[in-house]
């Protein structure tokens, strides 16, 4: 299990774009299960939507890859420090199902796909209580 600290030696991100509260399990080189706790404080919902705060779904994808970043920094043996960075490259066949919503506990999940010249590809999708919310297959590179 990796705390809110550890995850900040692995993202760069800050608030209010770190978006990985807690990693719950992790297999370097294969999967990593984390989560998003949302709360109705986050910036985001004041405007999106007014009086039907949805968690926007660029942000949905975002928070599936900073879950893959993590995966991809601690299979490396990588961190931001060592002057590494996981750049979002591309993502294919996004599929949103599901609305996330304050109070939502949004599941990310990302299994390494391949790896080949510093360009890793995940496949990820997130859940709320069981029922998928989105997913998607992405690139990251290694810069």
């Amino acid at each position: 299990m990796m705390d809110i600290g550890e995850i900040r030696k692995y993202l760069p991100h800050r608030y209010p774009f770190l978006l990985v509260d807690r990693v719950v399990e992790l297999t370097p080189g294969e999967s990593i299960v984390a989560y998003k706790n949302l709360s109705i404080n986050e910036p985001y919902f004041d405007g999106h939507f007014p009086g039907k705060p949805i968690f926007p779904g660029v942000m949905l994808l975002e928070a599936m890859a900073q879950a893959a970043g993590i995966l991809g920094f601690k299979s490396k043996g990588k961190t931001p420090q060592d002057g590494s960075i996981y750049y979002f490259a591309a993502a294919d066949e996004v599929r949103f199902k599901r609305p996330c919503v304050p109070g939502d506990r949004v599941m990310l999940r990302a299994t390494l796909l391949s790896e080949r010249r510093g360009i890793a590809k995940f496949a990820v999708s997130s859940d709320v209580d069981g029922e998928l919310a989105a997913k998607a297959t992405i690139l990251c590179a290694d810069r």
